[in-house]
């Protein structure tokens, strides 16, 4: 199995990913589970696949670690399993769904995880709730980070509203200052990002300075969303 995550210059990005590797094979005792990067972190996805396929694996299943199915999904990954699958030896690859929405779909577990970092931030109630995403120009995926928040605020039962980090409006800051005008006086920022780095610092700051009374941690390593992963490997074995 392969996790391949965005990347970041971040190192903590880079180390969430490998824990995140190291609980899917804790929990899933068998064939190695690998981490690699599409940017700034080594190895890549191609690299990864062709060094299976030195090793004598025939097969492998690509589990992309990503929120929406942007594009990084539909042309980076591709590439990376096209060149790969070309290599001698060759080396068949089955890529599952991305781990947010399928669909019209949310899955339980990813609202689990989200719930799981909200209670570990700040375990009260709140009147209100920001998700803060990473951002993104593509309004498909923004869309999709829509149907997250809607499904996050029925679980909740409490407000919930998007932001984002960067790309597209409104930012955290604003979304919170927002629903405090509207008079909601306890907002937390649930953080729909899968590792900790710049984007998350950054929420994490404009969050605070606009009032917000908690802002939980990514999702990283999160049992839930270890179980995330093997769903998405289960389907893509049927």
């Amino acid at each position: 199995m392969l996790l391949v995550a965005h990347g970041s210059r971040d190192p903590r990005a880079a180390e969430a990913t490998r824990a995140l590797a190291r609980a899917v094979s804790t929990a899933r005792p068998g064939p190695p589970v690998l981490a690699s990067w599409l940017d700034h972190t080594e190895p890549g996805p191609t690299e990864a696949l062709r060094g299976l396929a030195v090793a004598g694996h025939s097969r492998a299943i690509l589990v992309p670690l990503l929120l929406t199915a942007a594009y990084h999904r539909r042309v980076d990954i591709p590439a990376a399993v096209a060149a790969a699958e070309e290599s001698d030896p060759p080396i068949g690859v089955a890529v599952t769904d991305v781990l947010g929405p399928v669909g019209h779909h949310v899955d339980g577990a990813l609202l689990a995880a989200l719930r799981r970092r909200l209670d570990e931030a700040e375990p009260g109630r709140f009147d209100a709730v920001v998700l803060a995403a990473a951002g993104t120009r593509d309004a498909s995926a923004r869309a999709s980070v829509g149907r997250v928040a809607r499904a996050l605020g029925v679980a909740l039962g409490t407000p919930t509203r998007v932001s984002y980090a960067s790309a597209a409006p409104p930012a955290v800051g604003a979304a919170v200052a927002r629903l405090r005008t509207r008079g909601a006086r306890r907002v937390a920022v649930a953080a729909y990002l899968l590792a900790p780095g710049l984007f998350h610092d950054a929420v994490a700051v404009a969050a605070r300075e606009a009032g917000a009374v908690a802002v939980a941690a990514p999702l990283t390593d999160a049992p839930e969303l270890v179980e995330l992963v093997l769903d998405r490997v289960a389907v893509a074995r049927v």
